[in-house]
């Protein structure tokens, strides 16, 4: 059973992320979700959430962002009825993949996908727990255009709307919705 997204609202989840100073380095405010998994009614509340969103707009797959993406949009394909696809950090996937790098602060990391995991035409829906610099969400989605799929919209629990990841993907041309936006995660 569906809980109907008026009976908590959003900001619930906000209250639930943990903030983690000075981690994974000084002058970071980490933003851990854990909190919200952990908790049946949270973690139930943030996949409903999006549930109420997306289950109207056909999506045939939903990929998900390493790690994190994974807990979410698994649970979210499994309620929309439809498959679910692991976008992982290069080498970790075992069969045949295309592959797409992207710019760390200091340095490069890519993603890959199989290269069967998204059929052309596919409309697809990408999910990752927040979007900071937008590196990693630019990443997937390409990858997704890669093999033809359709991006029906990319979609996050938070936003940190001073780095300018959001910015950056929708002006690669993919909308994106997160449930809560912030204005960062820099210390100051």
């Amino acid at each position: 059973m569906l809980v109907h997204p008026e009976a908590m609202s959003v900001g619930a989840l906000a209250d639930k992320i943990r903030k983690i100073e000075n981690w994974p380095q000084k002058g970071i405010l980490f933003h851990d979700i854990t909190p919200v998994l952990q908790s049946a009614e949270y973690f139930r509340l943030l996949v409903d959430l999006l549930v109420y969103r997306y289950m109207d707009q056909k999506i045939d797959i939903v990929a998900g962002l390493d790690a994190r993406g994974f807990i979410i949009g698994a649970a979210l394909a499994y309620h929309l009825n439809v498959g679910f696809v692991p976008i992982r950090k290069k080498g970790k996937l075992p069969f045949e993949t295309v592959s797409q790098s992207y710019a760390l602060e200091y340095g490069e990391a890519a993603v890959e996908i199989h290269t069967d995991a998204v059929k052309p035409g596919s409309r697809v829906l990408l999910v990752d727990d927040l979007v900071a610099t937008g590196g990693t969400m630019l990443a997937g989605l390409e990858l997704i255009r890669k093999l033809g799929g359709e991006i029906v919209e990319a979609a996050a629990i938070l936003e940190f709307t001073d780095l300018q990841g959001g910015k950056n993907i929708r002006a690669s041309g993919a909308p994106l919705f997160t449930l809560l936006q912030n204005e960062g995660c820099m210390k100051g």
